[in-house]
């Protein structure tokens, strides 16, 4: 199978879409012959890649079996070439923001809605990251026997290290030695529930108890979700956590590592906001690659991500009373957080490693 990989967003920017569409092909790469052609130049150089990449894709079409998108933004890129080349098969992996942006304000949301929604209706198949994804395309019009649920992976060699608990006393800048550590991570906007999540639920856990909320901000004039690192902000400072949370808008990733070995508790407290949603949760599956609890909302693409009592608990959106139960159940019993993070680590490699996701990608491309 000769595939060619299109990518509007890759290494070495950093993020989700960035981290699963690099992972994604590399995987692909050794199972099957793969070109990609990707921008690693950040969103600014969008105007120069698009048509740049229509031009090779168009050129180069001729040599592959089938074209693979890595996100709605290049689905137009993908029924332009599909008219010149219409025996082959195109596809595209489907984030949860590909399909949500289309209903937000703004005209470059209209925009979106009036063509790439289109488009992804014309191409052969629709690779969903995740079953509530696949809701929400419906209700874009899009037929749901185009759409099949294939989740994301992780490389659990990876990330799950060694690594020292002292780690994170150096990453805060503090000793944390008598300390219990909450993780979080994720962009800082708001339907990731970061913000209700200090307000709400932190107050109510005991003061040995700290949080920290790592993950990239968004930035300004970007198209998308908001920037909710100043609600953040404002809760650390009416709740009086200056000394119990910690935020941190850009981690490099070797602390990222440390922190999800070493941390006690990851949490993914997501809430519902119109407009948009997690697509699946990529972090949570991080998390069970490194043997950590994950305590996640049972919410969206993350009820796909996380199997209850197999690699991590589901609480209701926004039940502050039933994540404070559950962090106070699991934080002070070492041994129990020992042993299911050995059994969480062994479901996420069972069921999310590269290998084994690239492999369901390659069966819908052969046939479909």
């Amino acid at each position: 199978m000769k595939i060619l990989f299109v990518s509007h967003s890759y290494p070495p920017i950093r993020g989700g879409v960035e981290s699963q569409n690099f992972n994604l092909a590399e995987s692909l790469k050794k199972i099957a012959e793969v070109k990609v052609i990707a921008n690693s130049k950040g969103k600014a150089w969008l105007p120069i890649f698009l048509p740049a990449a229509f031009f090779k894709m168009l050129f180069l079409m001729g040599r592959y079996d089938a074209c693979l998108l890595g996100n709605g933004v290049l689905a137009p890129l993908g029924e332009g070439v599909k008219m010149f080349h219409s025996r082959k098969k195109f596809f595209c992996v489907v984030h949860g923001l590909d399909i949500t942006f289309a209903n937000k304000k703004g005209i470059l949301s209209k925009i979106y809605k009036s063509i790439n929604i289109v488009s992804l209706k014309k191409l052969d198949k629709l690779l969903m990251v995740g079953n509530s994804t696949i809701e929400e395309a419906e209700k874009a019009g899009i037929n749901r026997n185009l759409c099949v649920f294939i989740p994301n992976g992780v490389n659990v060699g990876e990330l799950s290290k060694e690594s020292e608990r002292n780690g994170i006393s150096e990453i805060l800048g503090t000793d944390i030695s008598d300390k219990k550590v909450i993780l979080r991570l994720g962009r800082f906007v708001p339907h990731k529930g970061t913000s209700w999540f200090i307000g709400q639920v932190m107050p109510r856990l005991p003061e040995n108890i700290i949080m920290v909320a790592a993950g990239a901000r968004v930035g300004k004039n970007t198209a998308g979700d908001k920037d909710d690192f100043p609600a953040c902000e404002k809760a650390v400072k009416e709740n009086n956590l200056e000394k119990r949370v910690w935020l941190v808008p850009s981690i490099p990733e070797e602390q990222k590592i440390t922190l999800l070995n070493t941390a006690d508790i990851v949490v993914s407290p997501n809430i519902r906001i119109e407009g948009t949603m997690e697509g699946f949760g990529i972090n949570v599956i991080e998390a069970g690659a490194c043997g950590r609890v994950v305590v996640a909302s049972n919410l969206e693409g993350l009820k796909d991500a996380i199997k209850d009592g197999e690699n991590g608990f589901l609480v209701e959106p926004g039940d502050a009373p039933g994540y404070v139960k559950k962090i106070n159940d699991f934080i002070s019993d070492d041994d129990f957080r020992r042993e299911f993070g050995k059994k969480a680590k062994k479901f996420t490699i069972e069921n999310y490693s590269w290998e084994k996701i690239a492999k369901k990608y390659l069966e819908v491309i052969g046939n479909s």
